[in-house]
């Protein structure tokens, strides 16, 4: 008698009912009441990533509508018509392969067949895998039959980017989105694969395995499988880690402790010792974003941790880091690590990118914060009062005279064109801390091109140097005399000769030269007198 053939976990343990499907109960229980109530549509597309149930459930689905007792939502499992669909060899349910039947010759001989009767079921099934890979051609010929298909047929489509899938298409169907299953339940799941299939594993390795899985059932069936073959009927964590590459907690935990102590040595140290072992750099990253990722939801409060998918030493290990720190460096280190992620791929030094990756997360996490400037700043602002006390200012009415002929000069020597409209112009007094600059009524028109931007600038930065107080300028029209309230202090400012030489240089650092220049988006060419 021949030996019977072994037949992998991912089959053996492959769902044959809806209640055995694990974590999409969205979709079992509206295919259930749809089953019950007879509102079967024609056309059904399941979307989700790899290895989620896609077309397990479209295999549960089509043996409850062929079932002998059907249709129902527990099909028996032992009638000739469930017996050959989980055996695929059913002549009723057909599965076709999206990427290898793309063509328009391969969809108008499956349109040609839609036509004939099932052999034995109730139904004739199409189920057609990864379908975004038919090409257009392929879609555009079945939209006829999709639209309007014989009462007997029915399409199921799975696939992992509905985006590609023609429009057109998917109006014609109803979407079911599969999710990642939790890790809480693939754990559950692991726990009775391995009782039934008398293998003891700890707790720690079920959870290794299942944060490798990444959310798919299928990937996680597949790892104990190869586990077994590697160590038999008893698995441990550290075989876990060993096998599929991944890094142990502790060392995970001290990896990002080091991050977030600014600890750069141990962190590097670390990394070199993860290196040296074999450990995949790149999945090492992937490893460290999803941790802060999680410590930043943690740093958000308790009621967003609560929904975190975690281990509870895992979990105990981010509420003891995010007291260590705030949630805006966390982002900061997450935005270092996330840049890094994609530029790892194809550096030539893994390890020495990994490495200045690494640094400048620390360098990032000790960068301060908005809140942290503005403390820095009121504290810097209290201690003044505390200061040494400046020398007292000049407050005499010659001294604003001299102060102000200063300035003027100053502006001259920087800005000679700016300098030329405040002819006409003399101190009329001080009021306070402002200065008034009066204008004679000829050169009124000059006032608004002073009182703004770079020129009022230079004139009262010089201003305060000179008279060692902080002093605001203030320019007003006058009449022939000052007004009463303050009357003129001296004789106005000569009026400034033109230069004798005119030279482009002297006025390319002029505020509205500069401002015309941007304006125009020009350049000086010629200065003509």
């Amino acid at each position: 008698m021949a030996e019977k053939q072994y037949q992998v976990l991912a089959r053996k343990w492959r769902p044959q009912l809806f209640d055995e499907v694990v974590g999409q109960e969205h979709v079992t229980t509206t295919l259930r009441n749809a089953i019950e109530q007879n509102r079967l549509a024609h056309a059904y597309l399941f979307v989700g990533p790899r290895g989620i149930g896609k077309t397990s459930i479209a295999r549960i689905f089509a043996k409850a509508l062929n079932c002998a007792k059907g249709p129902t939502i527990t099909p028996c499992g032992k009638c000739d018509a469930c017996r050959e669909i989980a055996e695929s060899r059913s002549l009723d349910v057909l599965e076709i392969d999206g990427a290898s039947n793309r063509g328009i010759d391969e969809v108008r001989e499956l349109r040609d067949t839609v036509r004939y009767a099932p052999a034995k079921g109730k139904f004739k099934i199409y189920i057609i895998d990864e379908v975004h890979m038919l090409t257009k051609e392929a879609f555009n010929a079945l939209l006829k039959t999709l639209e309007e298909p014989p009462a007997h047929v029915k399409f199921f489509f799975a696939t992992t980017e509905p985006q590609k899938v023609l429009p057109t298409i998917l109006s014609r169907c109803q979407r079911f989105d599969l999710r990642r299953i939790p890790a809480k339940l693939i754990v559950a799941h692991l726990q009775k694969i391995a009782k039934q299939e008398k293998v003891t594993i700890d707790e720690p390795a079920l959870a290794a395995i299942a944060r490798g899985a990444e959310g798919g059932l299928r990937d996680a069936e597949s790892a104990l499988d190869q586990l077994i073959s590697f160590c038999g009927d008893t698995i441990t964590e550290p075989d876990v880690l060993s096998v599929f590459g991944l890094v142990a907690h502790d060392k995970m935990a001290a990896l990002t402790n080091a991050l977030i102590d600014g600890d750069a040595n141990t962190a590097l140290r670390i990394l070199k010792e993860l290196d040296e072992i074999g450990k995949d750099l790149q999945r090492l990253l992937a490893d460290l974003l999803d941790h802060f990722r999680n410590l930043l939801v943690v740093t958000l409060g308790r009621d967003a941790a609560a929904g975190l998918d975690v281990p509870e030493s895992e979990l105990a290990l981010l509420q003891a880091q995010a007291r260590r720190i705030d949630a805006d460096a966390v982002l900061r280190v997450i935005d270092e690590l996330a840049g890094a992620e994609g530029r790892l791929r194809s550096a030539l030094s893994k390890r020495v990118f990994f490495e200045i990756a690494l640094i400048r997360a620390i360098k990032a996490r000790e960068m301060v914060g908005l809140e942290g400037v503005l403390k820095k700043l009121n504290e810097l602002k209290a201690g003044l009062g505390t200061a040494t006390p400046a020398p007292p200012p000049v407050t005499g009415t010659s001294a604003v005279e001299e102060a102000w002929a200063c300035a003027v000069e100053h502006l001259g020597k920087v800005a000679p064109l700016a300098k030329t409209y405040l002819t006409g112009t003399r101190v009329v007094g001080l009021q306070g801390h402002v200065v008034v600059i009066g204008f004679d009524p000829e050169f009124a028109d000059r006032r608004e091109f002073v009182s703004t931007g770079r020129t009022l600038e230079l004139l009262q930065t010089k201003l305060k140097e000179k008279l060692r107080r902080d002093v605001a300028l203030k320019f007003e029209v006058i009449g022939g005399r000052a007004p009463a309230a303050a009357p003129p202090l001296a004789a106005p400012v000569a009026r400034p000769a033109p230069p004798a030489a005119v030279n482009a240089d002297d006025y390319k650092n002029d505020p509205l030269i500069q401002k015309a220049l941007e304006v125009f988006k020009g350049q000086i060419v010629e200065v003509r007198k």
